[in-house]
Parts: structure tokens; sequence; C-alpha cells
């Protein structure tokens, strides 16, 4: 007899994950685009503006994608667990 398993998905691990990727891919193609990605990405997420990414590599329509407070919560949560 084979028992029939159900596969589990963690959501929230998904959505991290997700933002992590896409959060290294906007860095990434900004810096190749030689501005400075931390301050885009800051910019970018205190107003709102989606004219601080770049379209380089389709950035802008990436980190559009995810929800700003969503990319906010993510990397406080980033934060916490890596200075405990």
């Amino acid at each position: 007899m084979s028992q029939e398993q159900t596969s589990l998905f963690d959501i929230e691990k998904i959505n991290i994950e997700l933002v992590r990727t896409t959060l290294k891919s906007v860095y990434d193609s900004l810096e190749e685009r030689g501005y400075n990605p931390t301050n885009q990405i800051v910019g970018y997420l205190i107003s709102g503006d989606p004219g601080y990414i770049s379209n380089y590599q389709d950035a802008r329509s990436k980190i559009q994608e995810i929800d700003r407070a969503k990319i906010v919560e993510i990397l406080l949560n980033e934060f916490q667990n890596n200075n405990k």
C-alpha cells in the first residue's frame, strides 16, 4: 500500500524568497547601469516614485510587482534575524 503525501507550501517563505531574488536582480541591474543601487532603491521605497528604478533589464517592472510595505517588512525582519 502506498501512502499519498500532501506537499506543504510555506507561502511566507516563498514570498520572502521572491522579494530577495527580485531585490538582488534590481540591485544588480542598477549597479550595472552605474547607479548607486542602495540610494535608488531607498528612494523608491520612501517615495513610491518608480523613476528611481531604471527600466534596464525590466528592473522597474520587477520591483513594482511587490508591495513596497512588504519589501520593507521583509528587510526589517532580515535585519532583526541577522542581529540576534
